[in-house]
């Protein structure tokens, strides 16, 4: 028997058929895919039963007690996998870009006579900014996206979605949101891009500007690094990682909570409004199409993003090198600014050298930690630690990173202060320049960049004048 679709398909070609009852065909095929419906849905006393893979899973995964639950199993997961196993391939790219193709280009260069200012230039700031990005940036991103993508083709995403539909609604936005949310930990550009998904341009631009207080992949590093040298040494002998993973996840629940205030102050206040109903379908599960999926996500995804980045990446790390090879009274470009910097960054309980490596490091996150290494050595005058000024480095151990820290003066309240910064500072150049496309509003894209700015600074001062008044009480 012919489904109603089959026939409306076909209904030209039925209407004029010889000895086919166009109406009876058709009504006779919509009470048939009612029937089906019903079946499906009804389940009757008197009928044996039967099992649905769909409706026992969606049991599970939009049950009010087990919904959030395995939503952030499944969150987590996903994550784990993601920093884990993007581990070996960063340190097989570093090894390559940074510890073989770097001295390469450096003995190229000295063997062609290059003048130290621009072999420096070109090649310990332009070239070893970009090589900093591909390292950090690539390997997550082939791993978060595709799995990401994944768990959208096999039908779980939009469950997810369900879940907090209800509580993006009662914080004025919408619950759509939850989707370019979850994409923003990958990376907040593409999370920017993923907002299309949503209809009403007043509750997409909240999801814009809410967006960066999603941790990406770059803001990763700075976290866990914080929280391993830092926090996982104050718990007990064996408990350290365990520690310092809850850390780098309260960080990101903060991130979270800090969403949903943010957009129930935007809808209330600049972008008030009516939130917007949908009808949130929840499409069959079905296996993956796993080798379409790493592809578009690869391409689509990875390789766009990866190469805006680079893009960033390449004038920041001339003018990283620049601030540290260039001398101003004795003194380099960096330091002078370190220095005048510092009074500000120690009323927020950070320093210098951190306000100067984010304002350095606005193009990519990813550099972020070798800038601060780098800053830190030079202002700390540490003979035989990195590869030289305005040279970005990372650290070979633990022990290394807690020496630099000490040298350079951070404290407990330094390291708590980085991981809030860390999180509520403004988007990246690469996402800001998003912002701007998929806004056309020069207004707009300011919003979104100072407003986590502006509350960074505001938290960091709040929680550094509590931690002095309980230190001093």
């Amino acid at each position: 028997m012919p489904t109603a679709e089959d026939i409306l398909a076909g209904a030209e070609t039925l209407r004029w058929s010889a000895g086919v009852n166009f109406h009876e065909q058709l009504v006779e095929a919509i009470y048939t895919d009612a029937a089906r419906l019903t079946d499906r849905a009804v389940t009757r006393p008197d009928s044996p039963l039967r099992f649905d893979f769909d409706r026992t899973v969606d049991k599970l995964v939009t049950s009010r007690w087990f919904g959030f639950p395995l939503m952030l199993l499944m969150l987590a997961t996903v994550f784990y996998i993601t920093i884990v196993g993007a581990n070996v391939p960063s340190a097989l790219i570093s090894d390559l870009l940074i510890g073989i193709i770097h001295p390469l280009l450096k003995q190229a260069s000295a063997a062609l006579g290059v003048p130290l200012f621009i072999d420096g230039l070109l090649i310990d700031g332009m070239y070893l900014g970009s090589a900093w990005v591909v390292a950090v940036m690539l390997p997550p991103m082939m791993i978060f996206f595709p799995l990401f993508t994944l768990l959208e083709d096999f039908g779980y995403l939009p469950r997810v979605a369900f879940n907090l539909d209800a509580i993006f609604r009662k914080s004025g936005a919408h619950g759509k949101q939850a989707l370019t949310m979850a994409m923003g930990w990958g990376c907040n550009a593409a999370g920017v891009v993923a907002t299309r998904i949503i209809d009403s341009p007043r509750e997409r631009l909240i999801a814009i500007i809410t967006n960066n207080f999603a941790l990406c992949n770059g803001r990763w590093p700075t976290q866990i690094m914080i929280a391993t040298v830092f926090i996982g040494v104050l718990a007990p002998p064996g408990w350290g990682g365990l520690v310092s993973a809850l850390a780098v996840v309260g960080v990101a629940v903060l991130g979270i909570l800090i969403t949903f205030a943010s957009s129930f102050l935007l809808s209330r206040t600049v972008l008030k409004g009516e939130v917007s109903t949908f009808s949130l379908e929840l499409p069959p599960y079905r296996p993956p199409r796993i080798w379409q999926t790493i592809y578009t996500s690869i391409i689509d995804r990875t390789i766009i993003v990866l190469w805006r980045a680079v893009m960033w990446a390449l004038p920041a790390g001339a003018l990283i090198w620049l601030a540290g090879n260039v001398n101003v009274s004795g003194l380099s470009v960096a330091e002078h600014l370190i220095q005048f910097l510092n009074p500000a960054g120690l009323v927020l309980g950070l320093n210098g050298v951190i306000l100067l490596a984010y304002i350095l490091a606005i193009p990519a996150n990813e550099i972020v930690i070798p800038t601060v290494l780098m800053l830190t050595a030079l202002s700390a005058k540490m003979a035989g630690v990195g590869a030289g000024a305005g040279v970005m480095f990372d650290a070979e151990s633990d022990a290394q990173l807690a020496q630099l820290f000490a040298a350079g003066g951070w404290t407990l309240l330094t390291a708590v202060n980085l991981m809030l910064f860390s999180l509520l500072h403004n988007p990246c150049s690469t996402t800001i320049h998003t912002i701007y496309k998929e806004t056309r509003s020069a207004k707009w894209t300011t919003v979104a960049a100072l407003m986590p700015l502006l509350l960074g600074f505001v938290v960091t001062f709040v929680v550094a004048q509590l931690w002095r008044l309980v230190a001093a009480g």
